[in-house]
Order: C-alpha cells, then sequence, then structure tokens
C-alpha cells in the first residue's frame, strides 16, 4: 500500500485544488490507472491566516496550523504538506508537534534549482515569504541566492495574490505587469524564478516569464507523490 498523503490546505482554496489535481493526475499519467495513494485533506478557515499575520502573530498561525496538522494525523495520515509558501515560516514549529513527517516545500524548491545548476534565483510571493528571509535561509543553506523585487513591485506581488488569484481571477494587466518584474530580477542577476506563491501559477507560466521557472506547487506535489510511492 502506497503511504496515505496529507495535505493542510485552504490557504487558499485554489491553491489546495492544485495539488490535489496535480497529484491523481500525475499518478494517472505515469502508470495509465487510477490506484493513486489515499488523500486526506484538512481545510482551514482561511481568514484567521490572512489576519494574524497581518498583526504579526505567527504563534497563533503555528498553533493553528499544528492543530490541523494534528487532525490528519489522528485521521491516519502518513506524512503530511503545507499547501502554501508562505505557511512554511512556521514549518519547524508544526513539524514537532506531529509524530509522522513533513514535507518541506522549501526543500523540494531547493533541490530543483541546484539540479539546473543554478546559484540566483529570483523571488516572488506574498510579502511575507519575500520580506521575511525564510525563504532566502533555507535556500542559502543550498548556496542559493534569492533576489526579491523592490518595495512598489513587493506591495504589488502581493495585492494581486490577496485580491485577485486567492479568489480564482487571473487578470491580463497583473500578468504583464508580473512579467515586467520577473525581467527586472533577470536584469540584476537572477538565472530563474521562484513563483512562491501557489497561486502564482494560475497567472503566470515559464513561457510568460521568459526565463526558468519555479512551480512550487507542481514541485512539491510531485515530491510528495514520490515520496508516497516509495516503499
Amino acid at each position: 500500500m502506497y503511504k496515505r498523503i496529507g495535505i493542510l490546505g485552504g490557504m487558499s482554496p485554489e491553491s489546495t485544488v492544485e495539488y490535489y489535481q496535480y497529484i491523481t493526475r500525475s499518478y494517472t499519467e505515469r502508470f495509465g490507472d487510477y490506484g493513486y495513494p489515499e488523500i486526506l485533506i484538512y481545510s482551514v478557515s482561511f481568514q484567521p491566516y490572512v489576519d494574524w499575520p497581518e498583526r504579526d502573530r505567527w504563534d497563533l498561525v503555528a498553533q493553528g496550523l499544528s492543530d490541523a496538522a494534528q487532525k490528519l494525523e489522528d485521521a491516519g495520515a502518513d506524512f503530511i504538506i503545507i499547501a502554501t509558501n508562505t505557511m512554511h515560516l512556521v514549518f519547524e514549529q508544526v513539524q514537532a508537534n506531529v509524530s509522522i513527517p513533513m514535507l518541506s516545500l522549501l526543500d523540494a524548491v531547493g533541490e530543483a534549482i541546484v539540479a539546473q545548476g543554478m546559484d540566483t534565483v529570483g523571488l516572488l510571493g506574498t510579502k511575507f515569504a519575500m520580506e521575511k528571509g525564510f525563504y532566502q535561509d533555507a535556500l542559502a543553506s543550498k548556496g542559493i541566492k534569492v533576489l526579491v523585487p523592490d518595495a512598489a513591485d513587493r506591495d504589488y506581488v502581493n495585492d494581486v495574490i490577496y485580491n485577485e488569484l486567492v479568489v480564482g481571477q487571473s487578470r491580463h494587466e497583473s500578468r504583464v505587469r508580473f512579467v515586467s518584474i520577473i525581467q527586472d530580477l533577470a536584469a540584476r542577476g537572477a538565472q530563474g524564478v521562484i513563483l512562491g506563491c501557489t497561486e502564482i501559477p494560475l497567472l503566470v507560466s515559464e513561457a510568460d516569464a521568459g526565463l526558468p521557472a519555479f512551480d512550487t506547487t507542481a514541485i512539491h506535489a510531485e515530491a510528495a507523490l514520490n515520496y508516497a510511492l516509495a516503499p
């Protein structure tokens, strides 16, 4: 039997759906049947995870996600993934509160960048992902430098994520601006760009970006599927 996957989702619903679809469809594409691993999804109410970071109450974020992770463990998950970039800021605290493994998105993304032979990448994500330093710290341990947009562009990216992408909107004007921001990062030395919010790939593709793009949803979901299938 394959390992049972626990997805800690709801942040936002759009990205949670993408994880589920990627895992199930990727399995079927590989093997030609529908025998994919069992998946448990615990979808939190998103509003607190919008409010608490704005108040810098990451202690409440950690406690809320730990409670949710414990529910997945109690329900029979063999391992857990947090289906969002930003909440990996409290990954270690959540892992400390469950006895089953958790697979880090940051580790998976770092390994994907190393595999491409890159040492400098741009990062687009929420303002917390771009400014709190946890992404930079995690990738620095793998010898990777992370560049972020300037303050005005960080605000723009954050606003698009929370006001458009998490509610399923994809606007042409936003795509054009995102591509411009990515091109600025490339001019500063970025060899690739991390689409560091699980909703961003819904707006911008690698073809749009004009340089290698690391789709964190696909990378993390692929890692989860591989882990579930491993003996």
